[in-house]
């Protein structure tokens, strides 16, 4: 017994250590930061696009993770089950930390109990488009065409938020579109530009230049405001579906049980990355919002977002194995 309580100590005693080392800048060990999504995508990201600041700030190597699987199941996983000495993190989004823990029946993690909530760096609004040669020019008539051919026509998910979505403009206008799921925004975007899917709900990132260019067709946007950088295409709420609202943010997470003075250095580098002018400048052209809220806040968003999606999946019927 005594030897055992003497290995304990031994073992608290190296990750106090662990974690003063990490929050004082002395340590030489990189940190991992797990995405879930493929690369490119809006995640991935928004995690690069901050990773160089924040290491900066921190003294220390940042390497992104990714870790692709449907709706980013797998990937958030592998973070929730990391040891929480500091230096893993996981970025998560709207999809994989608050839909989730309702669309599956059997999802191996729980959002709210294995993972810390850091800062909610971004939020953005998606756009549902369709390849080209879609014989359909409106919200409207792509609607009409849906009605004629139940089930026929294909739409990519790209993620859990982007299917809800989706499961919830069929509900509103009457139709049935079949999902075929995709590892991440990137893959979904190849998709749906091959003609592979008809159509598909992605961020503005992975959107705004294709459609600029004419290889996607714009049909509406799925925020209640109109994109900043799609501000030709009407927000699907002004198209008729009245009430219609849907967002996507992403996040800083750890696993639970990192210590706290590791969480508080973490988000002082993330906040100040987020706020620095030339990285809020690019996620502007970007079409994301920066948020860079407290532990706490983000912690209670999250918490509201689960019961929120909750509900919608709940009334809806949607359930995935």
């Amino acid at each position: 017994m005594n030897k055992l309580l003497r290995i304990a100590s031994v073992s608290v005693g190296l990750a106090l250590f662990s974690a003063m080392a990490f929050a004082q800048g002395g340590s030489t060990r990189p940190m991992r930061v797990i995405v879930p999504v493929a690369p490119g995508g809006p995640s991935d990201t928004a995690m690069r696009l901050i990773a160089p600041k924040m290491s900066e700030a921190l003294g220390q190597m940042l390497i992104v993770d990714n870790r692709p699987s449907p709706n980013g199941v797998a990937g958030t996983e592998i973070a929730a089950r990391a040891n929480p000495d500091g230096y893993t993190l996981a970025v998560g989004n709207s999809g994989t930390q608050a839909i989730n823990a309702s669309l599956y029946r059997n999802l191996p993690y729980s959002p709210l109990r294995d993972f810390v909530p850091i800062t909610q760096m971004v939020t953005s609004g998606m756009v549902l488009v369709a390849n080209p040669k879609v014989p359909a020019s409106s919200l409207p008539d792509f609607i009409a065409l849906a009605k004629k051919q139940p089930g026929k026509l294909n739409m990519g998910v790209a993620g859990a938020t982007g299917e809800i979505a989706g499961e919830a403009l069929m509900a509103l206008t009457q139709t049935r579109l079949t999902n075929v799921r995709y590892k991440g925004s990137s893959p979904t975007e190849l998709a749906v530009l091959s003609g592979e899917v008809e159509v598909t709900i992605i961020t503005p990132l992975a959107s705004a230049s294709h459609i600029n260019a004419g290889r996607l067709k714009a049909f509406g946007v799925t925020s209640a405001q109109r994109s900043p950088v799609l501000s030709n295409v009407p927000t699907i709420a002004e198209l008729g579906v009245q009430g219609y609202d849907f967002q996507i943010w992403h996040g800083l997470f750890a696993p639970a049980g990192t210590p706290q003075r590791v969480i508080r250095t973490v988000h002082k580098a993330a906040v100040r990355a987020l706020n620095a002018p030339d990285v809020k400048e690019r996620f502007a052209q970007l079409g994301f919002t920066v948020i860079g809220n407290t532990p706490e806040e983000f912690a209670a968003i999250v918490k509201r977002e689960v019961e929120k999606y909750r509900k919608i999946i709940t009334d809806a019927g949607i359930h995935v194995e």
